[in-house]
């Protein structure tokens, strides 16, 4: 690494331990069980795998069987858009979609499935990501959705924008739905976080980039919102985002949100990747959409050392 590379790399940590420390809530060690009490709104995990940092953060807000019941089917949608190795960071870590397989299905779930609406070729994303491997090793099942037949027609009128689009049959015949996104940069929308992820549910994503895509990504979020976000953060895209062009737009801050609120795991999101909150207006917009807060002050954050 060199002296630039050294500098970047400490400045984009320094930013990273600052929010976390910013936080509300004490910091817990990885031996500590979960405070009594009510259970936090948002979890900030640091410093473990990615599977021990879910291992944590999931025990923080009351274990896997909190949100899946037995019987119940479950969706996990992690970003697989770019056929790209683990390392590129351009998609969510397999070893961390492995391990909410794997506690989906201890807790009870019927089946697990796994799905992306991915940019480049999706047989090629799949595998070259590791992630219809770890899938298949933790006992899911990887789905296509490279075709219209994959998806149907759902009216919101509520959106602003996008009021109809063909979503992802998974994503609609699922009980439990989780959420789990690659934080990184992103060329149009700024950051892609939880709620951009939700343009790997839309069959037609040229329409969002036509109507306004900040719009869109917001009203993406009502056509199902999620049960969990899980918010991958191990390794980020920093810069040329949505895929980088070298492993010199990768840093490794070993970071990961957990929380219900889409809104405030992007909002912390944003402020781990060192982004202005002004920088990127669906966050607002969500908001206003009555998905959650920006304003994390109000909620119990509970922040992890694993």
């Amino acid at each position: 690494m060199n002296r630039r590379e050294f500098l970047k790399t400490s400045a984009l940590t320094a930013v990273a331990v600052a929010a976390m420390s910013k936080l509300p809530g004490a910091a817990l060690s990885a031996a500590e069980a979960p405070a009594a009490g009510p259970l936090p709104d948002l979890v900030a995990v640091r410093n473990g795998t990615p599977a021990e940092m879910f291992r944590k953060g999931i025990e923080a807000l009351g274990g896997m069987k909190a949100f899946v019941k037995p019987g119940q089917k479950v969706v996990v949608k992690p970003n697989i858009g770019w056929d790209k190795k683990p390392e590129e960071a351009a998609n969510t870590n397999p070893e961390l979609v492995a391990e909410i397989v794997r506690q989906a299905l201890a807790a009870g779930a019927s089946e697990v499935t796994v799905f992306d609406h991915t940019c480049n070729e999706w047989q090629s994303c799949y595998k070259n990501s590791g992630i219809a491997a770890a899938v298949t090793e933790a006992g899911g099942k990887v789905l296509p959705a490279n075709l219209k037949e994959h998806y149907s027609r759902v009216e919101r009128p509520e959106a602003v924008k996008m009021k109809n689009a063909l979503i992802h049959n998974a994503i609609l015949e699922a009980d439990v739905f989780i959420n789990v996104p690659v934080l990184k940069h992103h060329g149009g929308a700024k950051m892609s976080c939880a709620m951009k992820n939700f343009m790997g549910l839309v069959e037609d994503r040229g329409f969002m980039h036509r109507n306004d895509l900040q719009q869109c990504i917001a009203d993406a979020v009502l056509y199902r919102k999620p049960d969990l976000n899980v918010v991958d953060a191990y390794r980020i895209v920093t810069s040329n985002g949505p895929r980088g062009v070298t492993l010199a737009d990768v840093k490794t801050p070993k970071y990961q949100l957990l929380s219900r609120d889409i809104v405030a795991v992007d909002t912390m999101a944003a402020r781990i990747i060192g982004f202005p909150l002004e920088s990127i207006p669906h966050l607002k917009l969500g908001e206003k959409l009555g998905y959650g807060t920006m304003d994390t002050a109000k909620l119990k954050i509970a922040r992890i050392d694993a």
